[in-house]
């Protein structure tokens, strides 16, 4: 993978779209939502998908039938 292409889940642009829908309906359904909780879930969210990511990552090569050389 290139240096410039990332994951759609890797990317706060997304995210945070994705977090202003639901804030939008989370306010109709008289749920108040401020801009500022949405940027901090949106980085939240994306700290999380990375660490998940790396968790992924290491229980893949610890649960590997093949050594690493």
């Amino acid at each position: 993978m290139s240096d410039d292409v990332k994951a759609w889940y890797q990317s706060r642009t997304v995210w945070g779209a994705l977090i202003a829908i639901a804030a939008s309906l989370a306010n109709a359904a008289g749920i108040q939502v401020t801009s500022g909780d949405g940027a901090e879930l949106a980085d939240l969210i994306v700290a999380a998908t990375g660490a998940a990511g790396g968790l992924v990552a290491l229980l893949g090569r610890i649960s590997a039938r093949r050594r690493v050389r």
